[in-house]
């Protein structure tokens, strides 16, 4: 990546210049690992090249809550790891201006045989925080997420829902630069729904940047500003929330 490129303007968050991102995929299935190796040492595995995403290009504004659309399969979760720093690019520039905190997916950094409490103080310290801080916090955790005695209880007996109030709760307990929700909001029930989209207004009001992925046409609508459309790795359209979200009902309803 070339460090002669211009930093970004003022009152960015996210930058990403000319990202692609190339796997390479064995063409033919091999049915044991022995004989993975043999034909790896004796060179005839032979790859296929898939491009996850292509040429993407994408400025993010600090205080701003920005929408991420497309099929299954476009790209949207590719992107989501090169922002937050877990995938680095085949080719292009990623500039980040602040701490990320994301929720890529649901109980990432979770142990399904530790409890509720004892996954809050794991996760809370995977983002950074020490033990002092985390205790402070614990109270507003628990409020927020509203899970009652199941804080005791392994994560294994906890519902999909549970988790992702969990998850949330500890994610944005402290006010991230850069918050990455990956359909976090697709398992809750209304009312969760409705704290956490007032938790990111409260966000977006203090001046901390949103990236949100959803398939819901309505939340891109109501919550971001702005958004973009995926399909196979390419940006299909880049503008206002309302813009992109009638292109996507088009490409998926045909309408």
């Amino acid at each position: 990546m070339s460090n002669s490129l211009p930093e970004p303007q003022k009152g960015t968050a996210i930058s990403l210049s000319n990202i692609s991102v190339c796997y390479r995929l064995p063409n033919e299935k091999v049915a044991t690992l022995k004989e993975t190796m043999i034909r790896l040492i004796q060179g005839k595995v032979r790859y296929n090249s898939f491009m996850a995403l292509n040429d993407v290009s994408l400025v993010v504004k600090k205080g701003e809550i920005f929408g991420i659309l497309g099929r299954n399969g476009a790209g949207k979760s590719t992107l989501l790891k090169v922002i937050s720093r877990v995938l680095t690019p085949t080719q292009g520039r990623v500039w980040i201006n602040g701490a990320v905190s994301p929720l890529l997916e649901l109980g990432a950094g979770f142990h399904n045989e530790l409890t509720g409490m004892e996954n809050i103080l794991l996760n809370a310290t995977l983002l950074g925080h020490n033990r002092k801080e985390i205790k402070q916090k614990i109270p507003e955790i628990l409020e927020f997420a509203d899970i009652g005695d199941f804080i005791e209880a392994p994560l294994r007996t906890y519902s999909s829902g549970m988790i992702a109030r969990l998850g949330f709760s500890v994610a944005t307990a402290w006010r991230p630069d850069i918050l990455i929700l990956d359909e976090v909001l697709s398992v809750g029930d209304a009312a969760f729904t409705q704290k956490c989209t007032e938790r990111m207004r409260s966000f977006r009001e203090s001046g901390a940047t949103v990236l949100l992925v959803s398939h819901s046409i309505d939340t891109v609508r109501s919550l971001c500003q702005r958004a973009l459309l995926l399909e196979h790795g390419n940006i299909l359209e880049i503008g206002s929330a309302s813009e992109v979200s009638e292109k996507y009902a088009h490409l998926i309803f045909g309408k």
